[in-house]
């Protein structure tokens, strides 16, 4: 699937804000230029890592195919839980050397960081996305089911979360990075242009 522009823009306004960071006063001590660093080799990784992302679905019993979180996800989430495990534990180890405001940026780094992998884990890694020749399932990490009949989908638009699958009776939201996400999406919007053409035909008759 094509880089969005989305996942172009956040890390280079990242980048871009660290550096300037840097020439602020109340920031010029804060360690802002190894951020920079680790923010480029984790955008460097994850264009290495979006490469190799399966475009087709795993095949299942039953004729199913269902997505699967990409390595994308996997390093997203374990590798900003990691982080955040090892500043937490400079923070807690080694803060007499550090200042008030090391301290602050170590804290809210160690948060952010946090949110990011249990956010990740919850709408990527602990999702089920499946379908076949019928419907599209999705289960949230929660447990909560959500089916669609193909016959009901009425649109597929990409946002913040993912791409979503929208139907008469509700919405199936999966994220972009899972294997087999392409093909879904594509299989989805010919659903919706069909069920359009058809419902044009049955208003013009």
């Amino acid at each position: 699937m094509p880089l969005r522009w989305q996942e172009v823009a956040l890390p280079l306004f990242v980048i871009t804000v660290l550096i300037a960071l840097k020439y602020l006063p109340l920031t010029a001590h804060l360690p802002l230029s190894r951020a920079a660093g680790v923010v480029a080799f984790g955008y460097a990784a994850f264009l290495a890592l979006r490469l190799v992302q399966p475009e087709d679905g795993i095949t299942i019993e039953g004729g199913w195919a269902e997505l699967r979180p990409s390595l994308v996800e996997y390093f997203a989430c374990y590798g900003a839980a990691a982080l955040a495990a090892v500043l937490l534990f400079a923070v807690i180890f080694m803060s007499s050397a550090a200042d008030t405001t090391q301290l602050i940026a170590t804290y809210i780094a160690v948060l952010l960081l946090g949110a990011g992998a249990a956010g990740i884990g919850m709408v990527g890694l602990f999702t089920n996305t499946r379908w076949d020749n019928r419907q599209v399932t999705h289960r949230t990490a929660m447990g909560r089911e959500t089916s669609l009949d193909w016959s009901e989908v009425r649109s597929v638009r990409p946002n913040w979360r993912g791409i979503t699958i929208t139907g008469t009776t509700g919405r199936i939201t999966f994220s972009q990075f899972h294997g087999g996400a392409s093909q879904l999406a594509k299989h989805a919007a010919t659903r919706a242009m069909r069920n359009a053409e058809t419902a044009t035909k049955a208003f013009a008759a």
